[in-house]
């Protein structure tokens, strides 16, 4: 288990400075492990194996290691944590690691790129910075579909990058959150729904479901807590109606979608934002129907894609909070 106080650390690590290129990063190692399995899979395994069956041991052979390895490397740090010389040592490598597991800097660094560009009118700039976040083709898309894509992905990501470590931070430690991570991982690697990947990355797609269901919830709520805050600060009076109307769109749009889960907090800001998400989209040249989410009070996505950048901060501080009370409240019983 982790203690409020490293958990609190890492979330601050992680406003300061996001991920680093030059800091080894463990979702950079799992990402190759996962090539590297996915190879020797299709090389020796797949052919006289049912293609379910090597993507279920590809999910073993990244998710049971990363589960192992990162136990093992907290247990090392605990010890060295015991040791006045190295104890320092000891906290500040583990503070980094459980950084590595919340993403809110870079996420919100990522939308912003994306909304700058926009805002000084450059449309392939936006294209470009959005496919560098998104799985979708975005060589075609207008500027509304460019913002509307960009609110979509802090949406999900504020659940996939933000709340669910910090859910299983909170649950299991780093372990788990780790192990989080991985499934996570793989599903953004081998969990389409396309000829390459729809039965191979079955099984990595179902376990990402099912290990976001709950984290996806909570971070609809919270979302429902930021919109009353932000609007607080700025907007009293419409800060109650903005917090109801992204309520009521997440319980009536929240399943308007795919994923059993992205649906959930995508409505949810759609509410709070007064937009509308979702609808037809394009992936590896294939058009995929997706349902609309939210009801359209204003067409000025730019305005709104600026707005949901605040809610991201202000959701995942509120959740980072509860999450440390939660977990200094176990430390006293």
């Amino acid at each position: 288990m982790i203690e409020a106080q490293e958990l609190l650390l890492a979330f601050m690590l992680d406003l300061a400075i996001g991920d680093p290129r030059w800091l080894p990063h463990p979702v950079t190692i799992i990402g190759a492990g996962i090539q590297k399995v996915e190879l020797f899979m299709r090389t020796y395994v797949a052919p006289p194996l049912q293609a379910k069956w090597a993507g279920v041991l590809l999910v073993m052979f990244i998710v049971i290691p990363s589960a192992g390895i990162t136990l093992f490397v907290v247990k090392a740090l605990r010890w060295l944590q015991g040791h006045d010389s190295w104890g320092v040592l000891g906290t500040i490598a583990l503070v980094y690691l459980i950084s590595t597991t919340i993403a809110v800097r870079g996420l919100t660094d990522s939308a912003r790129l994306v909304i700058e560009s926009v805002k000084d009118g450059s449309i392939e700039g936006a294209r470009q910075k959005l496919s560098m976040i998104v799985g979708r083709d975005t060589k075609s898309l207008s500027e509304n579909e460019v913002l509307k894509a960009t609110v979509e992905t802090l949406a999900e990501n504020l659940s996939d990058g933000v709340i669910a470590p910090v859910f299983y931070l909170v649950i299991g430690g780093l372990p788990l959150a780790m192990t989080y991570k991985a499934i996570n991982t793989l599903d953004s690697m081998v969990g389409y729904k396309n000829d390459r990947y729809l039965h191979f990355g079955w099984a990595a797609a179902r376990l990402d479901d099912l290990a976001n269901y709950l984290p996806a919830r909570i971070t609809g709520i919270l979302i429902v807590i930021s919109v009353f805050v932000v609007c607080m600060a700025k907007d009293t009076l419409n800060s109650l109606p903005a917090a109801i109307r992204s309520f009521k769109t997440m319980l009536r749009d929240g399943r308007n979608h795919t994923s059993p889960n992205s649906g959930i907090p995508e409505a949810s800001m759609a509410g709070a934002l007064g937009i509308r998400l979702g609808g037809p989209s394009t992936y590896g040249g294939s058009l995929v129907e997706k349902p609309y989410i939210g009801e359209p009070a204003t067409e000025d996505y730019l305005t709104a894609a600026i707005k949901a950048i605040p809610l991201v901060w202000v959701a995942s501080v509120v959740g980072a909070v509860i999450a440390a009370s939660l977990l200094s409240m176990r430390t006293r019983l």
